[in-house]
């Protein structure tokens, strides 16, 4: 089992979810809360303010960082329109949650094939709340999907937005090797800006090219868990916009990144996750890394003990390829 992927848990593979959803510890409604009293994970719904409030109970984050299912919710299709009046209901209720001075993060992204849906329409929508647009950042994927007929689809948005007036920690990176460039000759040599800068890093900006796509050969990867956002993407937005100590959200737990970033970076962290299956993923992946050290399953999965105890035909009926 421990090199038998699992397929992705968020589409429809129902016989692998009816068997996994028995060890899931969270049903709608429940929340788990850490031992060492620094992270909650709760399953419930995120447009849910009444859910919400109750979570939080007087707690404020000073930043949320945001991955919504672009399109889906619990696998049923919306169109656009529905798709932004429940994201509405998210924002507001991540407003009510952010102290006054406090950071918003958001992924999103923009169908190339069907007029770039839903990002610019939620752009519109966020314009209509209290937030106040920052930036626009893109992170740069090493591999991309497309055709013969299309430029490669290698970009992942990231929408930067804040409340009241919060406190920015500039961020410096490594000088990555596409920056190199813009050739003048310095005493008969031509050089470029690279050789002639003093410091090993650079200021980071709103277009990421420095940081690795997650894939199946990194410690971090959670098999099962389809478009994971990199550990070191997160964690450069923590650093950016919170102290350590501080209370960060995430209200589209799926992996666990944002609360393994929180436990990385010694901030405490509330996520939510409306699928019980991701809710027990993200509780297994702080509990795994404070086991072993290890951030992720690599090769293996979440549920390898569980899964372990079937056989090759049993495994082939729930939808694990053998």
């Amino acid at each position: 089992m421990e090199k038998n992927p699992l397929p992705r848990l968020d589409t429809k593979v129902e016989e692998l979810r009816n068997h996994l959803l028995p060890f899931c510890r969270l049903s709608i409604g429940d929340t788990w809360t850490d031992p060492q009293g620094k992270h909650h994970i709760a399953c419930g719904d995120s447009s849910d303010k009444n859910f919400i409030k109750q979570l939080f109970n007087k707690n404020q984050a000073v930043l949320a960082v945001h991955d919504p299912p672009y399109n889906l919710v619990m696998f049923e299709k919306q169109s656009v329109d529905e798709f932004i009046d429940w994201s509405y209901k998210w924002i507001e209720n991540s407003y009510d949650v952010l102290s006054e001075n406090s950071a918003l993060y958001i992924w999103l992204g923009a169908d190339q094939n069907d007029n770039f849906q839903p990002l610019p329409q939620f752009m519109l929508m966020m314009g209509e709340t209290e937030f106040k647009s920052r930036s626009f950042i893109t992170m740069r994927n090493q591999r991309g999907y497309g055709t013969q007929k299309n430029w490669m689809a290698i970009r992942q948005e990231l929408l930067y937005y804040t409340k009241g007036n919060p406190d920015y920690s500039v961020q410096y990176t490594d000088i990555p090797k596409i920056l190199k460039g813009y050739y003048k000759e310095i005493d008969g040599k031509m050089t470029d800006n690279s050789e002639r800068g003093k410091s090993p890093t650079i200021r980071s900006g709103n277009v990421w090219v420095d940081i690795q796509q997650v894939f199946y050969r990194m410690q971090e990867n959670v098999n099962g868990c389809y478009g994971q956002k990199p550990l070191k993407a997160i964690e450069r937005i923590i650093e950016a916009s919170s102290n350590e100590n501080d209370l960060i959200t995430d209200f589209f737990s799926h992996s666990g990144t944002t609360v393994m970033a929180a436990e990385l970076t010694n901030r405490k962290c509330i996520t939510i996750d409306i699928d019980p299956i991701f809710a027990e993923i993200s509780i297994r992946r702080i509990e795994y890394f404070r086991k072993t050290g290890k951030t992720g399953w690599q090769a293996s999965n979440p549920f390898a003990k569980e899964l372990s105890k079937l056989n090759k035909n049993q495994l082939e009926e729930i939808g694990i390829i053998v």
